[in-house]
C-alpha cells in the first residue's frame, strides 16, 4: 500500500498558547504497578499453537515461524492457558474472558499502585480507564469502583480507541486534569488482553504479526497534583516517579488506514500497515524536536527514553530518525523481549522498571512517547 505523502507547515516558534509567565505546577507520578497473567510462555512454545489457531490445516508455516523468530519477543503472558483459545469460538466468549481476566488484573494493578503510593481507594478523585481489547457497559472501571471501595463521587473516564498510544495519552490527560485540580489524586488504569483478539482461521500477515508480538497485562499509574497531601493509607516516603512537565498530541493527516481494528462478527481484526515505520522516519522526528525546542531542550538533553515497543522495526525507526545513542531504547527492547507488546500497558511497564530498578539521577530529563491509531503520537516530557 502506498504511504501518503504528508505536507505540513514547518514548525513555528512558540506562541503565547505555549508560553507562560510562569510554568504550570507539575503533577507527580507517585507510583506505577504492572499486573501480568499467570500463564507465561516462551515464544517457541507459542509459535505452533498460534499457527494451529490462525492457519488452515496444511498451510505453509514459513512466514509464521519467520515472524515469531524476528519479533524480538522471548516470553509473553496470556490471559488464558494457550489450549483454551481454540474453544472460545466467537467474540462474545472472547469478550467475556476479557471482562473476567481484566477485572482480576485491573484490581491487582490498581491495588498495588495505591499501596505503593501510600494511598487508599478513597483517596482517588479521578480514574481514567483505557482498553482497546474488549468492551463493557458498565465499563471495567465502574465495576472496580464498587469492588475496591472507591468513593461514590469518584470521577471516571473510560476510554476506547486510542490503542497503543493510550498509556502516554492517558498520562497526559491525567496531568491536564491535575493542573486544574492540584489538590487531587488521579489514577490511570490500562488493561490490554491482546491475545483474546487473535482471529481464528485468519492467515493474514497482520493477524500473524499480532500473534507474534502482542502480550497481555494491566498497569495502574497514580499521579498527584502539586497541592495534594498524604492520603488515608499514610504518607509515601520516596517518590517513585518523575514530574510531568509538558505534553503534546499530534494527528498525522490521511493516515487513519494504517493502524486499528476492522470490527466484525468475529470481533477485532487487527490492521497493521507496513508503512507505519515510514511515517515515523518521515515526520515523527520533526514534531518531537519542535516540542523539545519549545522547552529549550534538544534530543541530546533527554537522559531517559520511554518509547512504546511497537516492534523491532518501529524501535529502529525511532532510533534512526532521532539519531539516538546506542542503548537509548534498551528499556523498550527489554520490555518487548520479556512481555511482548502490551499495547497501552507497555510504556507504563517500562516506566515502572525504570523507576524501581534504574532510577535516573535527580534533574534528569525524560521523554515518554507512543504512537497509535489515528495515526497519532503522544509525547510526555518528564523530569526526575
Amino acid at each position: 500500500m502506498r504511504v501518503p505523502v504528508i505536507v505540513e507547515p514547518a514548525p513555528s516558534p512558540p506562541t503565547a498558547r505555549h508560553r507562560a509567565a510562569s510554568p504550570p505546577a507539575p503533577s507527580t507520578v507517585a507510583a506505577v504497578r504492572t499486573a501480568l497473567p499467570a500463564h507465561r510462555y516462551s515464544q517457541k512454545e507459542l509459535t505452533e499453537p498460534i499457527g494451529d489457531l490462525c492457519l488452515l490445516p496444511g498451510a505453509d508455516r514459513a512466514m509464521l515461524r519467520r515472524l515469531h523468530a524476528s519479533a524480538g519477543v522471548r516470553t509473553r503472558h496470556l490471559a488464558l492457558p494457550i489450549e483454551q483459545y481454540a474453544v472460545l469460538g466467537d467474540f462474545g466468549r472472547s469478550n467475556d474472558a476479557w471482562m473476567a481476566a481484566g477485572l482480576e488484573l485491573g484490581e491487582e494493578a490498581l491495588a498495588g499502585a495505591l499501596h505503593e503510593a501510600g494511598l487508599g481507594p478513597a483517596d482517588v478523585d479521578l480514574l481514567v480507564f483505557a482498553s482497546i481489547t474488549g468492551v463493557a457497559a458498565p465499563s471495567l472501571d465502574a465495576r472496580l469502583a464498587g469492588r475496591m471501595g472507591l468513593r461514590p463521587d469518584v470521577k471516571r473516564l473510560p476510554v476506547f480507541g486510542l490503542g497503543c498510544v493510550a498509556g502516554a495519552a492517558g498520562l497526559a490527560r491525567v496531568h491536564d486534569y491535575l493542573r486544574g485540580h492540584p489538590d487531587d489524586t488521579a489514577v490511570l488504569l490500562t488493561v490490554e488482553l491482546c491475545s483474546l483478539t487473535l482471529q481464528q482461521g485468519d492467515g493474514s500477515r497482520a493477524n500473524l504479526v499480532a500473534g507474534a508480538l502482542f502480550g497481555d497485562g494491566a498497569a495502574a499509574l497514580v499521579a498527584r497534583g502539586s497541592g495534594s497531601g498524604s492520603g488515608s493509607g499514610g504518607t509515601r516516603g520516596d517518590a517513585a516517579g518523575p514530574f510531568v512537565v509538558a505534553t503534546r498530541s499530534h494527528l498525522y493527516p490521511d493516515t487513519s488506514q494504517l493502524l486499528g481494528w476492522e470490527i466484525g462478527a468475529g470481533g477485532f481484526r487487527v490492521v497493521i500497515d507496513a508503512g507505519v515505520p515510514d511515517i515515523v522516519r518521515g515526520h515523527f522526528g520533526q514534531h518531537l524536536r519542535s516540542f523539545l525546542a519549545e522547552h529549550g531542550l534538544s534530543v541530546e538533553d533527554i537522559g531517559t527514553w520511554i518509547c512504546h515497543p511497537g516492534g523491532p522495526r518501529i524501535l529502529s525507526a525511532v532510533s534512526e530518525t532521532l539519531a539516538l545513542s546506542d542503548g537509548a531504547l534498551d528499556s523498550s527492547r527489554d520490555s518487548l523481549a520479556t512481555v511482548g507488546n502490551m499495547s497501552s500497558v507497555s510504556v507504563l511497564h517500562i516506566l515502572e522498571g525504570i523507576s524501581q530498578r534504574t532510577r535516573p539521577e535527580p534533574g534528569t530529563w525524560g521523554l515518554l512517547l507512543a504512537m497509535g491509531p489515528g495515526f497519532c503520537s503522544e509525547l510526555v516530557l518528564l523530569r526526575w
